[in-house]
């Protein structure tokens, strides 16, 4: 008997080849945004906390190269603060703009790499002009947080970016808990000098990494500026259908950057007034902020992992909401222990208000000018971050240290009511 091949016989064999091509494509697509997302983790986790092994050091390094006069320090201790800051602040964007003409890789390497050479230097210095002059460059040509952001915001998938941006914001709160404990044994052990040269080496070592295992998907401009033209930022996007939602999300960046910043300066003042014993100020101190940094990191990761399918705006307005929730009781903890739970609920809203404001950022901006958006991000966090001490300071000086407290909740409340007012557009598919 004879059997008519049916369209199944005849199909089968060219389907079963051409699925298992695209699963192969698939998978191959698949390895390759999660080795650059875990090879940037890597390599931030590094880079952040080798900035966090010298940096906190630099009041003590100014001793070493002859200044003791307290008022000198201090004056020395502000500019090479905010001068790094200010560099940054202004290159930032001219960073992202190159990322948009020239590829998103190369910037985080500028960046590393970079950095790598500065801080060699610093530990060289034989004068405190020469470290500052060395600090104002390093602002100039580091940035790696921005670099990081937009090259793992253009890797991955849409589904995936959130969980992506978490990953990365994890990598910031680690290096930031594990560099100054770092930066403390080697000053211990070796003398603050040797600081910047493991700073130089952290690195380099990250660079290494991201340079043999990162990939970068970028497809160059079919007309590409010429490299003067590259320098200046495309802004356009700000005036553009979804500029309503970027000015937004930058606003939230800062009250974000302000509201950390109006407390922290202040925060061991306040744990000494509500400390019972004397001896444990140090280390309460050290247990509120490393307990609040390990909220935050799990946050980051676990809110960013479900916030595509909860919707990145919702989820924002959550994790303002419940930051702002949770910082005002803080002004009036009566004990370690109140403040302790207190700063464990707000920090861990606060570690996904980050990844959910930068894949806000990438759904509302066009992909080949996400660099310039970024890049402007980042001299928004450098402004927030500025501009919140001298903020805190004011109301401490009027109103004690519960005040920072309540400012911080109230600029974290009114971010999270911006939210639904002008971030709109393209997350109501989502919402």
């Amino acid at each position: 008997m004879y059997r008519v091949a049916s369209y199944s016989d005849l199909a089968g064999p060219y389907f079963k080849i051409n699925i298992s091509r695209l699963y192969t494509s698939s998978s191959v697509a698949t390895a390759s945004w999660k080795r650059t997302l875990y090879s940037v983790w890597v390599g931030e986790v590094l880079a952040i906390a080798g900035f966090g092994t010298s940096t906190p050091i630099i009041p003590f390094f100014l001793g070493d190269l002859g200044i003791t006069d307290p008022q000198t320090v201090k004056l020395y201790t502000g500019l090479l603060q905010s001068l790094p800051a200010i560099s940054m602040m202004v290159m930032a964007p001219i960073w992202g703009s190159l990322a948009d003409q020239y590829g998103r890789k190369p910037m985080l390497l500028r960046a590393m790499f970079g950095g790598a050479g500065i801080l060699l230097l610093q530990g060289l210095v034989k004068d405190p002009g020469q470290l500052l002059l060395l600090r104002t460059l390093q602002g100039m040509l580091t940035g790696t947080v921005g670099a990081a952001t937009v090259l793992v915001a253009s890797v991955s998938p849409e589904e995936e970016r959130g969980y992506s941006l978490g990953l990365l914001q994890m990598s910031i709160f680690l290096g930031n808990s594990l560099g100054p404990l770092f930066g403390g044994y080697i000053s211990d052990a070796f003398g603050h000098r040797i600081n910047f040269f493991a700073t130089s080496l952290l690195l380099l070592s990250g660079g290494i990494i991201v340079s043999l295992f990162a990939t970068d998907d970028f497809t160059a401009p079919a007309e590409r500026k010429s490299f003067a033209k590259s320098l200046i930022p495309d802004f356009s996007p700000l005036r553009g259908e979804h500029g309503k939602a970027l000015w937004t999300l930058l606003a939230i960046v800062a009250a974000d950057q302000i509201a950390g910043s109006i407390t922290s300066p202040f925060l061991p003042l306040f744990i000494k007034t509500i400390t019972q014993e004397p001896a444990r100020i140090a280390s309460n101190t050290g247990l509120v902020i490393a307990a609040g940094a390990i909220s935050s990191s799990v946050a980051a990761v676990l809110i960013g992992k479900i916030s595509y399918r909860l919707g990145y705006r919702r989820t924002l307005m959550f994790c303002m909401g419940g930051a702002a929730l949770f910082y005002l009781p803080q002004a009036f903890s009566r004990s370690v222990f109140q403040l302790l739970i207190f700063r464990l609920m707000s920090s861990f809203f606060i570690g996904g208000n980050m990844p959910s404001v930068n894949a806000l950022i990438a759904v509302n901006t066009p992909r080949e000018k996400q660099g310039s958006m970024y890049g402007l991000r980042s001299s928004v966090a450098s402004a927030g971050g500025a501009i919140g001490p001298a903020i805190g300071s004011a109301l401490a000086i009027g109103f004690g240290y519960g005040s920072v407290f309540i400012a911080t909740g109230t600029v974290l409340a009114i971010a999270g009511i911006a939210v639904p007012l002008f971030v709109s557009m393209r997350q109501r598919l989502q919402d």
